[in-house]
């Protein structure tokens, strides 16, 4: 089962666009550019990053 989290490797700010990329299998770039639209357009990007950045876990270590 898959899980949401915000991605340790290969984050730009606070990894939530690589997390949700991660999840949905697309690239971090496409997500960073939506919310970049959003946040011009409607203001609402900025406020789901911050959302998204206090409520979404980090994802775990892993151990090899």
């Amino acid at each position: 089962m898959r899980k949401l989290y915000r991605v340790r490797d290969g984050k730009k700010i606070a990894g939530v666009c690589g997390g949700l990329a991660k999840y949905f299998n697309v690239s971090p770039t496409v997500v960073r550019w939506l919310f970049v639209l959003f946040a011009v357009a409607f203001s609402s990007g900025l406020i789901a990053y911050i959302i998204l950045m206090i409520f979404m876990p980090i994802e775990p270590e892993r151990v090899y």
